[in-house]
């Protein structure tokens, strides 16, 4: 059979966690439209008959200015090596530059087997497609190069058939119960920070981190969960609270909902917002909150 790792790297807000999602067939990384939105490599698993493929859905790579992007930076740069494949997603909404160019080849132009997902073609206009498929080509990059639209589904399954195709033969590296390689917990955390970024704007979710306190399952099968919201500024938790507390209480009541149909159980929620200041530069937190 089929089976190996591939590592996902790209840009911020290039579309990697939305393709991981779609090709594993399960919600296994969080998605917003801002960037930093993944923070920690992520393991999505797609098991088929005859195959095993495992997804390394990385932080996008972006400018150092924190402890954590740069803890971020160096997950992404990490996953790049010992894998069978690295599949480089690009926003082909945003256009290709000299510089994103530069950037594919420092994964794509090695000894390990590559591609790159042109993605979010959905979009944007169809003729720009092949002038920038030629404008990668001419400045060498190489490798082949799949324009998709994760979210319409086009040319995703052509990518999936060309990646399996590419995996070695082998047995499979993950039981075949498991989609992602973190725990419940993490991904209750990583909910929650979800709703908190689609709901908020500007700098405000960059300076949250989610720490989760109690999840425990009751008796009568119920879920106990609390959790704070560590932001960096006496203002943003007063953004994030809301008047009246409603921003706080609309955002957990979408949360809740989610973790709800996730854990296949009813939740109770308890959530509070607590300032850290410069918390993204206390390696201690950095580590609780990351990695849950």
């Amino acid at each position: 059979m089929k089976s190996g790792l591939i590592a996902v790297i790209g840009r911020a807000n290039a579309g990697k966690s939305t393709l991981v999602n779609v090709l594993v067939g399960e919600k296994v990384s969080i998605v917003s439209p801002k960037p930093q939105t993944t923070r920690n490599r992520i393991l999505g698993v797609l098991n088929t008959e005859n195959s095993q493929l495992v997804f390394a859905d990385t932080p996008g790579l972006y400018k150092n200015s924190t402890r954590l992007t740069e803890k971020m930076i160096q997950t992404a740069e990490d996953a790049a090596k010992d894998v069978d494949f690295i599949l480089y997603v690009h926003d082909g909404h945003a256009g290709v530059t000299d510089d994103d160019c530069e950037l594919m080849k420092k994964y794509v132009c090695g000894k390990t087997p590559s591609a790159v997902a042109y993605t979010k073609i959905d979009i944007m206009p169809k003729e720009n497609i092949a002038s920038d498929v030629k404008f990668m080509f001419e400045r060498g990059v190489t490798c082949d190069i799949f324009p998709v639209s994760a979210r319409k589904g086009t040319n995703v399954k052509k990518l999936l058939a060309f990646l399996t195709s590419a995996m070695p033969e082998g047995e499979r590296i993950i039981a075949d119960d498991i989609v992602s390689d973190k725990s419940e917990k993490f991904m209750i955390a990583e909910i929650m920070r979800e709703k908190i970024l689609l709901k908020f704007d500007k700098e405000v979710p960059h300076g949250t981190g989610i720490l989760v306190n109690v999840f425990t399952r009751r008796d009568d099968g119920v879920y106990e969960i609390n959790l704070d919201i560590v932001c960096e500024k006496q203002n943003h938790k007063a953004i994030l609270i809301g008047k009246g507390g409603r921003a706080l209480k609309e955002a957990s009541s979408f949360a809740r909902a989610d973790m709800e149909k996730f854990l296949g159980a009813k939740v109770f929620l308890t959530v509070f917002v607590r300032v850290e200041e410069d918390w993204r530069n206390k390696p201690a937190l950095i580590k609780e909150m990351v990695n849950i």
